[in-house]
């Protein structure tokens, strides 16, 4: 006789599901607001990507159950889009590097 696997018939409150719910919706019109209120510049870009962010971590964590998986798999799903990241922060630290060191060599132009 073979044992019933407990977690395969683990259920989660349909009140965590609807939370999330109404969290998703929250910050999809916070981030709708940023538009309606005019803001620009990089506050805009800001808040924008803090709100996606945020929206895509609450997926990630309740609806692909991440929060309930081991640590090896979620670091197997999120630490590559992290690390992703500080490489891009650092490619947008030596932008400005990169563009005075063209302007001095090459000059502006015409």
């Amino acid at each position: 006789m073979s044992q019933p696997h407990a977690q395969a018939d683990q259920h989660h409150p349909i009140k965590l599901y609807l939370v999330v719910w109404a969290l998703l919706f929250v910050l999809s019109t916070c981030s709708y607001l940023v538009d309606y209120l005019g803001i620009q510049g990089y506050p805009r870009w800001f808040l924008i990507i803090v709100f996606m962010i945020m929206k895509a971590g609450l997926i990630v964590a309740i609806f692909m159950h991440m929060a309930w998986e081991r640590l090896a798999l979620i670091y197997a799903i999120l630490l590559p889009p992290i690390i992703v990241l500080v490489f891009v922060a650092l490619m947008v630290s030596e932008s400005q590097y990169t563009l005075l060191t063209r302007l001095a060599f090459f000059g502006a132009g015409p």
